[in-house]
């Protein structure tokens, strides 16, 4: 296991990291406008894509991806692919308030399975938990399979709630805007439009950026 030493660092640069928005708060932000329980769902999924890429990371998969120039642009170009499907979706659709007091069940679900997808679909990720884990694994210490696994899962606790303060936020905002009466408009498009930009911005991400 990681010494106390190298637990308090990581999370202190975890925490750093976390804090500066990102992809995954830009998705977490855009649903969390439909309320609350949207953006919890969107959180939850986001972390379960998370567990995925520690899993990857600590079974070596991650360097497939960072060696394979095709590895890398296929789970690239899918993820920028279906972020840009999202966001369409999302701005031709007219049958769903983006404020809804109650979202249904069914509609959590779906925020849920995207938000996984979105994670797990971004070649980003991967690397990141490919570069930055290793850095406070100590080989000394016993399994580096373990060590990395136990990281990622404190770095996903931590992301939970620093992505969670994000989404409450956020749907706080929304909801006083439009209580004090602030138009609903913009929160019909500003979701589709930060889908459709980041989808964008994924597909002319190199190896190169995604690493440094």
């Amino acid at each position: 296991m990681p010494s106390s030493g190298a637990f308090v660092a990581f999370a202190a640069a975890s925490l750093a990291l976390l804090i500066l928005p990102g992809p995954s708060v830009l998705y977490i932000v855009t649903r969390s406008v439909q309320g609350r329980a949207a953006g919890v769902a969107s959180v939850l999924g986001i972390h379960t894509g998370s567990i995925v890429h520690v899993v990857a990371a600590a079974l070596g998969l991650s360097a497939i991806l960072a060696s394979s120039a095709v590895a890398f642009s296929v789970v690239k170009y899918a993820g920028a692919a279906y972020l840009i499907w999202l966001g369409v979706r999302t701005l031709v659709r007219r049958d769903a308030h983006p404020l809804e007091a109650s979202p249904r069940s069914r509609s959590l679900r779906r925020i849920y399975a995207q938000g996984v997808l979105v994670n797990v679909l971004n070649p980003k990720t991967a690397l990141f938990f490919l570069a930055f884990l290793p850095q406070f694994v100590d080989p000394a210490a016993g399994s580096v399979t373990i060590q990395v696994l136990v990281l990622g899962l404190m770095f996903i606790a931590l992301g939970l709630v620093s992505d969670g303060t994000y989404a409450m936020l956020s749907a706080r905002l929304s909801r006083r805007l439009v209580e004090r009466g602030g138009s609903a408009g913009p929160a019909r498009w500003l979701p589709g439009l930060t889908l459709v930009a980041l989808g964008v911005v994924a597909a002319f991400t190199d190896r190169r950026s995604a690493t440094a």
